[in-house]
């Protein structure tokens, strides 16, 4: 084969793999809420109630995956600002016990992870290591913030988190100005 069709194969390869990355960055309005995300894949939705709180709450999900890793974004009205900080707690302890972690205060360092979210006052940020259900090791990053009476979960699961996708899916996060 001479040289300039084989870089021509070799340029059209590289093409074809430019039209399919892992990450395929797109931007997600999330229906009902102001929250905007940037997600790696096609998210799929879903709505169901779930007790947050003790109250039954209709939370909404988007996710997806991509690269090993499963992304979700999710929200739910509480109906007060009164029930946000109790709904905030009780949705990190519900999810670190779905990976098998025990719950522990949200002051301890151990599970504390710096990240911002803008327009959001303020963020709780977790890290941790457990296990699927499958019983496999899995790490999470996740973000629990609020606006109003709305309280959110931005997450990212998977056996490791590789920066250049836990970063882009968390800086794409952004609450306009209420």
């Amino acid at each position: 084969m001479p040289f300039s069709s084989r870089a021509a194969a070799l340029a059209a390869l590289l093409a074809l793999g430019a039209c399919s990355p892992t990450f395929n960055w797109r931007e997600l309005r999330q229906d009902g809420t102001p929250l905007l995300a940037l997600m790696p894949c096609k998210p799929e939705r879903a709505t169901r109630p779930v007790p947050l709180a003790g109250t039954p709450t209709e939370l909404h999900m988007h996710s997806c995956e991509a690269g090993g890793l499963r992304f979700a974004v999710a929200w739910a009205n509480v109906g007060t600002a009164a029930q946000v900080a109790p709904a905030l707690a009780a949705w990190r302890s519900a999810s670190l016990q779905s990976i098998r972690v025990a719950p522990t205060p949200a002051d301890d360092p151990s599970t504390q992870w710096a990240v911002t979210v803008a327009g959001a006052p303020s963020v709780l940020g977790v890290m941790a290591q457990g296990q699927d259900p499958q019983g496999q090791p899995v790490q999470t990053r996740a973000a629990y913030f609020a606006q109003g009476s709305q309280v959110f979960q931005a997450a990212v699961y998977g056996g490791t988190l590789p920066d250049e996708a836990v970063e882009p899916f968390f800086a794409g996060l952004r609450l306009p100005a209420p």
